[in-house]
């Protein structure tokens, strides 16, 4: 298995499949994996920045119902250029190196070797393997699957790196950025304009007073326990002599489970209006970019209950954005579960364990016995 699973593994790596960058070489490396083996392989495309981005449906029958699917998606972030070896598979110390070695392509490189190993015509309740595009710029490929309705299945597993935690819920992503209006005038006459960049620093005073407010709604479940906000990056003015007529800032915020993810894009809207009918010269905008759901699947599910007892380990929970909402919104039953470390990924010297490879196909492998045949 370990040479099969370097050999796949180092194929993926090789391929530059950067979200700029369309998924088509990813997704044909998969079609000669699985070519003549007996499964259903349909591609779903779709544009994007007039670029066509692919999703690929393997399925053991013609259905758009599998009891059991496994998901990954196919892109991966961009890497540092001094990173002269990101395109070359590099083992070291039972580690492997490499682009996207940890986020996803080893969890790829299981899926496919597992399919290899499994004849389609003889499990006894329908497989689907999913390879998604788009998931490290906003799940695109994911959510396209869901407005399309495309397949249903009853159970699925995400495999984002987890280092083989289960996880059964996970925060939402949200974001919005904010154009604060001034009004320009030379540095010398201030009484002539107003600073954008003066006025957004009262408005951010008050976007932490309304975060602080979403503590008093939690759910025990998660870390930290609330709906957190963060304001990652603000730019404004035009000269240090110019008095500012516009002030930007992001404002993201992760939903808790069961929290509607535009309440806080609400409040935020509601906020910027109080603030103007306080003040007249107090203007500004909020565009809220991304509303993405957080997701839960019952303690008590089976398919959680399965991976708690092969994995030997309590599920938990993620702040971190996955595409499990979307499964979970198209009727699945979903946990998160996947080879690696989430904090070795998005970063040179990316890495996944050989081992823990090995380890994840026989887990998928028993996951399969158990709910397909």
């Amino acid at each position: 298995m370990e040479p099969e699973l370097k050999r796949i593994l180092g194929g993926l790596v090789a391929l530059n499949t950067v979200s700029a960058r369309p998924n088509e070489p990813a997704i044909a490396l998969i079609e000669r994996e699985l070519a003549g083996r007996g499964w259903h392989l349909k591609r779903l495309p779709y544009r994007r920045d007039r670029q066509e981005r692919i999703n690929l449906l393997v399925t053991s029958s013609d259905t758009d119902r599998p009891e059991l699917a496994l998901v990954g998606h196919t892109d991966t972030v961009p890497w540092d250029p001094e990173w002269t070896e990101a395109a070359t598979l590099v083992e070291k110390d039972g580690l492997l190196y490499g682009r996207g070695t940890c986020d996803m392509k080893g969890f790829l490189a299981c899926m496919l070797a597992l399919a290899r190993s499994i004849d389609p015509t003889k499990l006894a309740k329908p497989l689907a393997f999913i390879f998604t595009a788009d998931e490290e710029i906003g799940c695109i490929g994911a959510k396209q699957l869901l407005a399309d309705g495309a397949i249903h299945p009853r159970y699925a597993i995400v495999g984002e790196p987890t280092s083989l935690q289960p996880v059964r819920a996970g925060k939402g992503y949200c974001l919005a950025e904010i154009t604060v209006h001034g009004r320009e005038a030379h540095s010398a006459f201030p009484r002539n304009g107003v600073s954008a960049i003066t006025q957004a620093a009262r408005l951010i005073t008050e976007i932490e007073k309304l975060a602080g407010a979403n503590e008093a709604q939690s759910h025990a479940f998660f870390d930290p326990p609330y709906t957190t906000v963060n304001l990652g990056q603000i730019a404004g003015g035009t000269a240090k002599n110019i008095i500012a007529g516009h002030c930007r800032l992001t404002v993201e915020w992760r939903p808790i489970a069961g929290e509607e993810p535009r309440a806080f894009g609400d409040r935020l809207t509601t906020l910027v209006q109080a603030m103007h009918s306080a003040d007249s010269s107090f203007e500004a905008t909020v565009n809220v970019q991304r509303l993405e759901s957080g997701f839960e699947t019952a303690a008590d599910s089976r398919i959680v209950k399965l991976f708690e007892k092969l994995t030997a380990s309590p599920a938990t929970s993620v702040a971190y954005g996955t595409e499990a909402p979307q499964f979970t919104a198209l009727g699945a039953e979903t946990v998160v579960c996947g080879p690696g470390n989430m904090r070795v990924a998005h970063r040179t010297g990316e890495h996944v364990a050989l081992t823990e490879l090995v380890r994840t196909t026989g887990l998928l492998r028993v996951a399969v016995r158990e709910l397909c045949e």
